[in-house]
C-alpha cells in the first residue's frame, strides 16, 4: 500500500511538524504534550521523539483522565509512557460536579465542561504551563480548520476564532501576553490518511481498539456502543455481535465503532483512504448542537 502512497509528502509533513514542535521548545518556558492515547497522540509522540533525538522529549505529557476512557486506552497509555520513558501527568476532576456524572451522561455539553474543559484549563493553571501541544488536525472538524498552528488563548482559556494571527510563509507568532497561554497544533495539516500512512511507514504501536474484531454491541442513537464496564444494554435493546474497529477514541459511553474487517494498518490505509465520512462521525460529543465544537473550544475544550 505505501508503494502508492507520496513518501516525499509524508517527509514535509514530518519536518513542517518537528519544526513547529521544536519551535515550541525554543520559544516557551513550561510546555506540556496533551496526551490522548489516540492515533494522533501517537503520532506526535514519535515526531517529538524524533525532534529531540537521542535525547527524551524535553516537557511532560499530560492526559485528562475522564475515569470513562476504554480500558484499553489506559492500559495502552500506561505501558507505552513507560516505554519511551516519558514523564506523565494524569488529571481528573474530583469536584462534585464531575464525579456525580454518569455515563449516560457522556454525550452532553456539561460532561463535557466538567470531564474534560474543567480540569484541563485547572491543570494549565495549576503547573504555570504556557503551551500545550495537541494532535487536533484542521480536516477533522470545521471548527478545527478555523484554528492556526500556534492559536492564542486568553487569561480564562478561551478561544476567539476572529482574533487569529496570520502564519503567511509558516513564520509563526509566538509571543505571549500576560496571562495568555498557547494550544499547538502540529498535525495541522495532516489528513487521517496521512497519520495512517505515517503509522505504516514508522511502526508506530496504537491502541488495539483501531483494529477490527467481533465485538458485542448495542445500536444507541445511531452508532454501535461496544458493552462493557460503562455500557449496558437496556430494555429493549438488542445485543449485536458485529466485527467492527474505531476510527476515533474517546470515552467508551460516547464513542462508537464503525463496521470494519481491517485488522492491519494497511487494510486501515485502505479504508480510510476512500472514506465519505469524518473520523469524529461517531462521536456524540460533537454533535450537541449545529456550532458544538466551536463553542467547547471558545470555553477552552481542545
Amino acid at each position: 500500500m505505501l508503494e502508492n502512497y507520496d513518501i516525499d509528502h509524508l517527509r514535509q509533513l514530518e519536518a513542517e511538524s518537528i519544526k513547529i514542535i521544536r519551535e515550541v521548545a525554543a520559544n516557551f518556558q513550561n510546555p506540556v504534550l496533551l496526551y490522548s492515547i489516540g492515533k494522533d497522540s501517537s503520532t506526535i509522540l514519535k515526531l517529538a521523539q524524533k525532534a529531540f533525538f537521542p535525547g527524551k522529549i524535553p516537557f511532560p505529557l499530560m492526559h485528562i483522565d475522564t475515569g470513562y476512557k476504554f480500558r484499553e486506552m489506559i492500559e495502552f497509555r500506561d505501558y507505552y509512557v513507560n516505554k519511551i520513558e516519558a514523564k506523565l501527568i494524569v488529571e481528573k476532576n474530583m469536584s462534585p460536579e464531575a464525579l456525580g456524572l454518569k455515563p449516560q451522561e457522556a454525550h452532553t455539553d456539561y460532561y463535557i465542561y466538567h470531564k474534560k474543559t474543567k480540569p484541563l484549563l485547572d491543570a494549565i493553571k495549576k503547573y504555570n504551563f504556557d503551551a500545550a501541544i495537541g494532535g487536533a488536525r484542521r480536516e477533522e472538524e470545521k471548527s478545527r480548520a478555523k484554528e492556526r498552528i500556534f492559536s492564542v488563548r486568553d487569561e480564562m482559556g478561551v478561544w476567539d476564532p476572529k482574533n487569529q494571527r496570520p502564519e503567511l510563509w509558516s513564520v509563526y507568532n509566538t509571543s505571549l501576553n500576560d496571562g495568555q497561554t498557547m494550544r499547538v497544533f502540529p498535525l495541522s495539516n495532516w489528513t487521517e490518511t496521512d497519520i495512517w500512512a505515517y503509522i505504516m511507514l514508522e511502526k508506530i504501536e496504537v491502541v488495539p481498539l483501531y483494529f477490527a474484531q467481533k465485538r458485542k454491541v448495542v445500536k444507541r442513537n445511531g452508532v454501535l456502543i461496544r458493552l462493557d464496564e460503562f455500557n449496558q444494554a437496556s430494555d429493549g435493546e438488542e445485543v449485536l455481535e458485529v466485527v467492527c474497529r474505531y476510527r476515533t477514541l474517546g470515552c467508551s459511553p460516547s464513542t462508537g465503532a464503525v463496521v470494519s474487517n481491517a485488522t492491519t494498518v494497511e487494510e486501515i490505509l485502505q479504508e480510510v483512504s476512500v472514506a465519505k465520512k469524518s473520523e469524529r462521525e461517531n462521536r456524540a460529543i460533537d454533535y450537541t448542537s449545529e456550532s458544538s465544537m466551536e463553542n467547547k473550544k471558545k470555553e477552552g475544550y481542545f
